[in-house]
């Protein structure tokens, strides 16, 4: 496969994405995508765009060590295994969630060692500082303290925002939600984005010009799908969208 250029997909909003991996039918339409659980600490960020790397996360209890954030470690180690930017992804087992997965320091060490973002089903904290140095996180919330944290877990399946992710799925997040992107259509999805983008304009346009009637609104919705379906079959054969 070749290499995904990940810079063109960050280009493009989640939403987008989304309706475009419609397009090749390759998985069913409520799949692959996280629920409304997983929200953007920093909604005004650009789009997220990495792969992931995985962990659960207790802090209910210490670690049988007793040695408060571990496991960070292991999941140091297994990130160099990644095709490109990593994006942290932690399922809180604890339930309800107890204390916060990250904080200032954690997301700082993840920045400076190339992560693109974090994703956590439990909370966070320090939500000022890391939004000054510009670090993507989602959560389900936010509680002040780390409790007794640690990682029973590092690279191991985990269910978050009520989807199976595994290590090494690519995922693109922005202030709309986080959706998982199939590998095989990744390179295709950027000029699909673009051509789904001018096909809706056309409705957009429309509705901005100030003359608004119904039958030209379903002219213009009816130019609008056409270019869809359009390019719904050039995807299924596999053609250049133009």
């Amino acid at each position: 496969m070749c290499p995904i250029d990940l810079e063109r997909l960050a280009k493009f909003d989640t939403p987008t994405v989304c309706n475009v991996i419609e397009l090749f039918d390759v998985r069913p339409r409520n799949a692959g995508f996280m629920n409304g659980d997983i929200r953007a600490c920093f909604p005004g960020l650009p789009p997220m765009v990495g792969y992931a790397t995985t962990a659960t996360f207790r802090s209910m209890a210490a670690p049988p060590q007793g040695q408060a954030y571990g496991g960070l470690n292991a999941q140091f180690e297994a990130l160099p295994e990644l095709p490109g930017p990593a994006i942290m992804v932690f399922q809180d087992l604890d339930q309800p969630t107890t204390a916060a997965t990250f904080g200032e320091v954690m997301c700082t060490m993840y920045k400076a060692y190339g992560s693109a973002g974090l994703i956590t089903s439990g909370a966070g904290r320090d939500l000022d500082q890391v939004r000054a140095i510009d670090y993507p996180v989602f959560t389900s919330g936010t509680i002040c303290s780390h409790g007794y944290c640690h990682l029973p877990d590092v690279n191991a399946p985990v269910t978050v925002g009520g989807i199976a992710i595994t290590p090494g799925m690519l995922l693109h997040g922005d202030c709309n939600g986080v959706t998982t992107v199939p590998l095989e259509i990744a390179n295709e999805i950027p000029d699909a984005c673009a051509e789904v983008m001018r096909c809706e304009q056309i409705i957009l346009d429309y509705c901005r010009g100030g003359h608004f009637t119904p039958a030209g609104l379903a002219e213009a919705r009816r130019e609008c799908d056409e270019g869809i379906r359009k390019l719904a079959r050039q995807l299924h054969r596999g053609e250049q969208v133009n």
